[in-house]
């Protein structure tokens, strides 16, 4: 892509997203993300009802008086975003591509970050750990997250998402809210159990992590065309399907529900919560839904 044409779509991406994350997304990022620790702030004397856990013994004793610490809640976090770059994102029927929108989303959350002062980092993945964007703050890093997002061009082009929550769970080694954007499609044939369970589970222990799932409305069910070449992103296989059955049509739909109940209870089951996205719809209204339940 031209230096030029990308700066455009940089640009355009930028406007919009910080425009939402300052008018839209401000308060409900506060109250949803606030700070996990607690900071020592100043002491005051002692008043009925405070915790006695909380007496400072050595300004007690100065002043011969009970005084206690008081704490404040650390506003500044670490946020990071895990982004599925593998070649299943490459795909949209309805407006835009998956990439696209998976654009918007981190740009969004990237704005709301830094306008809460907390740091924001990127994992992108595909089969593998692809790259890793370091924690920082301030507009010149969003952007250059923004041009990741656009141009980035993976090695691989499967899904491992057990490699990304090993590596956030191996190399952030403090609490952080981590932001996963996947279209969680990384699941044994047999059963589209999904192979990510435990990575997943061992990774929210450690740290905050929320799931964005990404689809498209024809990954949901086949219109009637009759005979049509199909691709796998992935794998780079073309198959000859009949969207005439009725028969190919409703398995293809039990893939479906099949596959989002399994990603559902894997999330539940983990304690993880996540909202899903579709490429021809509105973005804003899941996300604001997300933050007001948390």
């Amino acid at each position: 892509m031209e230096t030029t044409e990308l700066l455009k779509k940089v640009r355009k991406i930028e406007i919009k997203t910080r425009g939402l994350s300052r008018n839209i997304f401000a308060g409900q990022y506060h109250s949803a993300f606030k700070g996990r620790g607690m900071s020592f702030s100043e002491v005051r004397e002692y008043q009925y009802g405070d915790d006695i856990r909380n007496i400072d013994w050595n300004v007690t004793a100065r002043f011969s008086h009970p005084y206690v610490k008081i704490y404040e809640e650390e506003r500044e976090l670490t946020v990071m975003l895990l982004v599925d770059v593998s070649n299943s994102r490459v795909f949209g029927t309805r407006r835009q591509l998956k990439k696209n929108l998976i654009t918007e989303i981190a740009a969004v959350l990237s704005f709301s970050a830094i306008q809460n002062n907390d740091k924001i980092g990127v994992i992108l993945f595909s089969g593998k750990v692809e790259k890793f964007i370091p924690p920082k703050k301030g507009r010149k890093h969003i952007l250059r997250i923004i041009r990741e997002l656009i141009e980035f061009d993976p090695e691989d082009a499967s899904t491992d998402l057990s490699e990304a929550f090993k590596y956030l769970t191996n190399v952030i080694k403090k609490k952080c809210t981590a932001f996963v954007v996947s279209d969680f499609y990384d699941q044994d044939p047999s059963d589209y159990s999904m192979n990510y369970e435990e990575a997943l589970r061992i990774a929210n222990n450690k740290h905050d992590v929320i799931g964005l799932r990404i689809y498209d409305q024809r990954e949901k069910e086949l219109p009637d065309v009759g005979l049509v070449k199909m691709q796998d992103a992935e794998t780079g296989d073309y198959v000859w399907v009949d969207t005439s059955s009725r028969k190919i049509r409703k398995a293809y739909r039990q893939w479906w529900e099949t596959t989002s109940r399994n990603i559902h209870t894997v999330f539940s089951q983990a304690g993880v919560d996540y909202a899903s996205f579709e490429t021809g719809g509105d973005y804003v209204k899941p996300l604001v839904n997300l933050f007001e339940r948390r």
